[in-house]
């Protein structure tokens, strides 16, 4: 089916550069984007706190990640499995 959207002109050029990177048509990329997304919703996925926070800079999210790896660099492995 064909359809028309409205898309950013910036997320339509990564799009489209993605794509091509990946030797794939914007069509195939989009429709796959789409299957992914609304598979995730219909099984009541919940986001990644990346997801959640995406709009925060660079910085913060860096913050975040250095907690994270300081909290995992105390757990012990064996205590795991």
């Amino acid at each position: 089916m064909k359809v028309t959207i409205d898309i950013p002109d910036e997320l339509y050029r990564r799009t489209k550069a993605t794509a091509s990177l990946q030797g794939r048509a914007v069509k195939e990329l989009v429709a796959d984007a789409l299957r992914e997304k609304l598979d995730a919703l219909s099984r009541g996925d919940s986001p990644t706190w990346r997801q959640v926070f995406g709009a925060a800079s660079r910085e913060a999210t860096d913050e975040v990640d250095a907690v994270v790896a300081s909290e995992l660099e105390a757990v012990d492995p064996e205590s795991w499995k």
